[in-house]
């Protein structure tokens, strides 16, 4: 199965990629992951993170499931793509790539995941059920992050070209 969550933000996408590529970081990012450790780092310059992350249940309560996987990760800088290869977890096998993209004034970033378990409509309950409200969630908390820290840059260079 494959399916795509997208969504424009206006920042540039340098900023984005800066702060998405960061994955030891996201437990203190987005307020639904609790855990973004790495377990081992790769000559190649990969990494292996266990990943924690709350899927919301009763939202307005702040109760949420957690979820659990081991992801191998790694980012491509020239075309500003993020990859999550699922190592472990009821997501084992999913292949997930980030495009950081230039679109109009900001960026278009689109996740792109793949998952292909031994039993087909277990799939389509895992992006429905878990995928897309956890990744929606990542992508609009990362929308909000970069457009503030996009918004404090023009205002900080607006301030400092002013004559006083």
């Amino acid at each position: 199965m494959h399916s795509t969550i997208a969504i424009d933000i206006a920042a540039p996408p340098e900023l984005v990629f800066t702060l998405a590529r960061d994955v030891e970081r996201w437990d203190r990012l987005l307020p639904h992951y609790v855990r973004s450790r790495a377990v081992e780092r790769r000559p190649d310059g990969s990494l292996i993170v266990d990943f924690v992350a709350r899927r919301p249940l009763l939202a307005v309560l702040g109760f949420g499931l957690p979820v659990a996987w081991r992801s191998r990760t790694w980012n491509e800088p020239a075309t500003r793509r993020l990859r999550f290869a699922h190592l472990a977890g009821a997501t084992k096998g999913m292949d997930v790539t980030w495009r950081i993209e230039a679109s109009g004034a900001g960026s278009r970033v689109s996740i792109d995941h793949d998952f292909r378990p031994r039993v087909a409509p277990f799939a389509a309950f895992v992006d429905r059920g878990f995928t897309r409200p956890i990744a929606g969630r990542t992508l609009a908390t990362f929308k909000a992050l970069a457009e503030a820290l996009a918004e404090g840059q023009s205002e900080a260079a607006r301030a400092t070209n002013q004559p006083t």
